[in-house]
């Protein structure tokens, strides 16, 4: 969890029920929303924005689900080496942490996409997303 080294999703505090996950990308953003108690998730869409325009749009569905803390999914090679990717999307949810102020937790989704892919998602960006947030619901208690 971003401002808080070492946190796993077994430390993720009873009272969080209602995540937003993020499946960061250069261009495109992809994000999904689920709950604790149903441990599921439903894809809503991408984010095509860089820079701050994308934080911005971020705030939109932030305010609009007000989740209880944030997801991100954090690419690794295969061999769950670390490459370039990884260091942006662990910078990314830091910056979700600093500016929205919501526990921000990171989930390996390596094959996330590829995954969302080989189901037929017409959004594979916000699938992957879903998965994602899918993957962390099922690794809590």
């Amino acid at each position: 969890m971003s401002g808080e080294k070492g946190a796993t999703p077994l430390s993720v505090p009873a009272g969080l029920q209602t995540f937003l996950a993020l499946d960061f990308g250069l261009k495109r953003t992809g994000f999904a929303v689920g709950n604790r108690l149903m441990r599921t998730a439903q894809p809503q869409g991408t984010i095509t924005a860089e820079g701050d325009a994308r934080f911005v749009k971020i705030s939109l569905h932030i305010k609009e689900w007000q989740p209880d803390a944030l997801v991100v999914g954090v690419p690794f090679h295969p061999d769950g080496a670390e490459h370039e990717n990884t260091l942006r999307a662990r910078k990314f949810a830091r910056q979700l942490h600093g500016r929205f102020k919501l526990p921000v937790f990171e989930v390996d989704e390596r094959y996330t996409t590829t995954e969302a892919l080989s189901m037929g998602a017409k959004d594979a960006d916000a699938a992957a997303a879903c998965i994602i947030l899918e993957q962390f619901l099922r690794s809590i208690p």
